[in-house]
């Protein structure tokens, strides 16, 4: 049975009380919903927890939704300006709660209302008042977030990968069954057109038999060389004012801080991240798992090597090749190196999509102009990633991220990063989800939490 950390009314009381106080220099501005100022009933209010890069662009990307009615910011930094890396804001080392609201602001003009804001998300989940939250922090705390927020009733848009191992994943699908919650995986490649057309056309057979599926995650980006520049023991810095280092670490062990191992480049440390494999991989192996209708699943077999940092704050892979079996014989191929995207290979031809993006190149190049019939398989359309969530929870209907499609890909990524830390062929048992043949590989699916966190 799963566990979620619950919030007492007394320790609640006490935080609000701080927050009030002084957890940040930044005024809790209370939002029109509370006194349903041109707030239609039907909207939904929203929270957003974690503020770097992808939570704040989440977060306005909800913004302006008819539907949606932002109303409470959280985030462990007060607001930094030592990100060194933004997908999303290029050209800026601004993110963090104060930055998020700079951004909102900027975004909505004379329509900004403020937002009530907090350092804890158990603070913000305690509020009866909210009816969604985003789940954008570091990987390490998705899981957890993301269970106390089903359990606390709340339907989540978390970011991938949905969890940062296996055993996370499945007990974030467990909650959200349980609490009968709404959850969307921030896999937004899924809700590309031409990336649905294309595993439409793989699924109806117009490549003939799938055998084969290659798939490219280069690491010859600016940001990778830089990191690359970083393979070497890292200064010991002070913890910047603002930030609550203790709960950025969370649930992983207590470590010095160092600037390296934080804000972004988490993701090149197997504590809190997965490496390329977890980052923009992740965005590679959930279209595969669409064209392969394997959702529900994952292979049979999973072998792989690799390169990682010896030395310094990071140990992912940086360079790699893996390849994995499905039950139906199909193999999956992947290398670090080539245009990021699946290639399709079957018995008639071959569909290449590329990430990001969605642009297809097709051989036959006929095949891009195929019609899919109306008594084939059709994969529907999405109306976009954030409103696809916001219909569902309006509807208590499906999303096109469901949790168990993101778990699934998640752990197709873990399982990759597992093999190749293990350095040995593995085989997988999709429906148990455990190893058939390594007992220490088993023990890498559950992360040993610090406490008081814990599954």
């Amino acid at each position: 049975m799963i566990k979620s950390v619950k919030l007492s009314r007394r320790d609640f009381l006490k935080r609000t009380a701080s927050i009030a106080g002084a957890a940040f220099a930044i005024p809790a501005i209370v939002p029109s919903t509370v006194f349903g100022a041109n707030v239609p009933s039907s909207r939904i209010t929203m929270g957003c927890i974690g503020l770097g890069g992808q939570g704040t662009w989440n977060m306005l990307g909800f913004l302006n939704n008819p539907d949606v009615q932002v109303v409470a910011l959280c985030d462990v930094n007060a607001g930094s300006d030592d990100y060194d890396m933004l997908y999303q804001f290029k050209g800026s080392s601004s993110a963090g709660l104060q930055h998020a609201i700079d951004r909102a602001r900027k975004a909505t003009a004379e329509s900004f209302i403020g937002f009530d804001t907090y350092s804890d998300f158990r603070d913000l989940l305690a509020r009866d008042d909210i009816d969604t939250v985003t789940v954008c922090t570091p990987d390490h705390w998705h899981a957890l977030v993301s269970i106390a927020a089903a359990k606390a009733g709340k339907d989540i848009y978390c970011e991938k990968p949905l969890a940062n191992s296996v055993a996370e994943g499945r007990a974030v699908c467990d909650a959200v069954k349980r609490y009968g919650r709404i959850l969307q995986t921030g896999s937004h490649e899924r809700s590309n057109d031409s990336a649905r057309f294309a595993c439409e056309l793989v699924r109806n057979g117009r490549i003939g038999k799938i055998h084969t599926v290659h798939v490219s995650m280069p690491t010859n980006e600016p940001h990778h060389d830089t990191l690359r520049s970083r393979f070497k023991p890292q200064p010991v810095t002070p913890v910047p004012e603002g930030l609550d280092y203790d709960m950025w670490l969370g649930h992983t062990p207590q470590v010095p801080y160092i600037r390296a191992r934080c804000h972004f480049w988490w993701r090149f440390n197997h504590t809190y991240g997965g490496g390329e494999m977890t980052d923009r991989g992740a965005h590679v192996l959930d279209i595969v798992q669409l064209g392969l209708n394997t959702d529900d699943t994952g292979p049979v077999e999973i072998a792989g090597c690799g390169n990682a940092p010896k030395e310094g704050v990071y140990n992912a892979f940086m360079e790699f090749n893996f390849e994995c079996k499905f039950a139906n014989g199909v193999r999956l191929i992947g290398k670090s190196e080539g245009t990021r995207g699946i290639k399709f290979e079957g018995t008639d031809g071959w569909i290449f999509v590329h990430i990001h993006g969605g642009r297809l190149e097709a051989q036959p190049q006929s095949l891009l102009r195929e019609t899919i019939g109306p008594n084939e398989i059709h994969l529907g359309r999405s109306p976009g990633h954030h409103q696809d969530f916001i219909n569902a929870v309006k509807s208590r209907g499906t999303t096109i991220a469901t949790p168990e499609i993101g778990h699934r890909t998640a752990s197709l990524c873990h399982l990759i990063n597992i093999a190749m830390l293990r350095g040995r062929k593995l085989n997988w048992d999709p429906k148990m989800e455990k190893f058939t043949n390594d007992d220490i590989a088993n023990k890498m699916l559950t992360p040993t939490m610090r406490p008081p966190w814990h599954l």
